[in-house]
């Protein structure tokens, strides 16, 4: 899904559009899986009662609860979760009912560093962490290919003198990553 381009100024071009790395619905989907085997379960469990309908009413409840409590809601955030850099600007949305957001401008950017321990380079994600003009350092967790993207911003806020962002050169590295990708799904 990409970015809208209403909410980009004129001559902005989103070069980069992230989600956060899809590891975070790994416990989600678990605990559906979970969730379902254990309703169906203590379903077949009260068959033999009398009052099994009731029964059956209440573990649809409690189900349908801890499936929207605990995977439909975390997959609503991760999918309104963003991370955008664009010609102009670097910038994070997120929430579900209660949107926030924050813009970084390029220009303003002092440094940009990464951080990933062992369990998240095994999973291609990491911390970016932004130091611009502000007080304290602004950290984005769980971004894919954190390397990546570390390099791109490093790329145009430290090399590029004359500020003019190549956006065309990231759209074809993405489009040679996608290539590879499909290629090792076949």
């Amino acid at each position: 899904m990409a970015y809208p381009e209403n909410l980009l100024t004129e001559g902005e071009e989103v070069v980069l559009h992230k989600h956060p790395h899809w590891k975070m619905l790994i416990l989600p989907v678990l605990i559906f899986l979970v969730v379902v085997a254990a309703a169906a379960y203590a379903s077949a469990l009260l068959t033999k009662q009398s009052w099994h309908e009731a029964g059956w009413i209440a573990i649809t409840v409690v189900a349908v609860v801890l499936v929207v409590w605990c995977t439909i809601i975390p997959l609503m955030r991760w999918r309104t979760t963003h991370f955008i850099v664009t010609t102009d600007r670097v910038m994070a949305r997120e929430g579900v009912l209660n949107r926030t957001g924050m813009d970084i401008p390029l220009s303003r950017i002092n440094s940009v560093r990464f951080e990933h321990g062992l369990i998240d380079r095994i999973w291609g994600a990491g911390t970016l962490v932004i130091e611009s003009a502000s007080d304290d350092p602004l950290e984005f967790d769980d971004i894919p290919q954190v390397e990546y993207v570390h390099s791109l911003l490093y790329r145009e806020v430290n090399d590029n003198p004359d500020g003019e962002f190549h956006a065309h050169h990231h759209r074809d590295r993405d489009r040679y990553e996608d290539d590879r990708y499909d290629d090792r799904r076949r």
